[in-house]
C-alpha cells in the first residue's frame, strides 16, 4: 500500500490554507510523499472556478472568496470537517472521476456506519440524505496532483446557507449529523472517514505528529 501523511490542523483560514496547498502541490515531486489534512475553517463562503456571482444571494459580513477549486459556491465554518486531499493521481492509478466517486462513497460509508443511509448523484456531486445535502466536493489537478477535497456538515450553524444557493442549486436544503442524531466531533469523523477513504484508494495512512 502507498504511504500518506495525514494532518490535523484544526481551526484554519481558508485563504492561508489554500496558498498552503498551492505551494505544497507546486513544489512537490514524484517522490514526496501524499497528504490528507483534516480540519476546520472560519466562517467563508468560496466559489469554485466556474462559479457564478448570482448564486451568492446575501452574504453579509461573511467573506467571499473566489477559489480554485472545482464546483460553484459553498460556505465553510466551525463544525464542519475539511478533507483535503493533495494525492498523486498516477500512484492511485485512477481518474479524477473515480477519485469523486471513492469520495462520495467514503462519506457515504460512514453514515451507514451510524445507521444514515446517504446517497450520491450523478448529476450533483455530494453526499445527500433524502435529497438534503450533507457534504460538499471540489477538487483541483494540477500536474497530475489533486488538492481541496471535501466538506463534510458535522454539528455547525447552517444559516449562512441561507445567503446562497449552495453549490449553484437554488432551494438546495442542507443538513448535518447533529440533525440525524449522530454525534461525532471533527477528531472522531477524520479519524473514521479517512480510514475508510484510505482503505478504498489503497493508502496506508501515516499520522503525523508535529502538527
Amino acid at each position: 500500500m502507498t504511504p500518506v501523511r495525514i494532518r490535523q490542523l484544526g481551526l484554519q483560514d481558508y485563504e492561508a490554507v489554500w496558498q498552503e496547498m498551492r505551494a505544497f502541490t507546486d513544489s512537490r515531486s514524484p517522490e514526496t510523499l501524499s497528504e490528507i489534512w483534516l480540519l476546520e475553517h472560519h466562517p467563508v463562503f468560496t466559489q469554485g472556478q466556474a462559479g457564478k456571482a448570482e448564486h451568492v444571494l446575501d452574504p453579509g459580513s461573511i467573506a467571499v472568496v473566489q477559489s480554485d477549486r472545482g464546483g460553484q459556491v459553498t460556505y465553510h465554518g466551525p463544525g464542519q470537517l475539511i478533507v483535503y486531499l493533495l494525492l498523486d493521481l498516477k500512484k492511485l492509478n485512477k481518474g479524477i472521476r473515480s477519485l469523486v466517486t471513492s469520495m462520495e462513497e467514503s462519506v457515504i460509508g460512514l453514515l451507514a456506519n451510524h445507521g444514515v443511509q446517504a446517497k450520491a448523484k450523478a448529476d450533483a456531486p455530494g453526499v445527500y440524505v433524502d435529497e438534503k445535502k450533507i457534504a460538499a466536493l471540489g477538487l483541483r489537478v494540477r500536474k497530475g496532483y489533486t488538492y481541496h477535497g471535501l466538506a463534510l456538515n458535522l454539528d455547525m450553524d447552517l444559516r449562512p446557507y441561507a445567503c446562497i444557493n449552495p453549490c449553484g442549486h437554488a432551494g438546495q436544503e442542507v443538513i448535518q449529523l447533529r440533525d440525524l442524531g449522530v454525534a461525532l466531533d471533527i477528531q472522531q469523523a477524520g479519524a473514521e472517514l479517512t480510514d475508510i477513504l484510505c482503505t478504498d484508494l489503497e493508502l496506508k495512512p501515516q499520522w503525523a505528529t508535529d502538527d
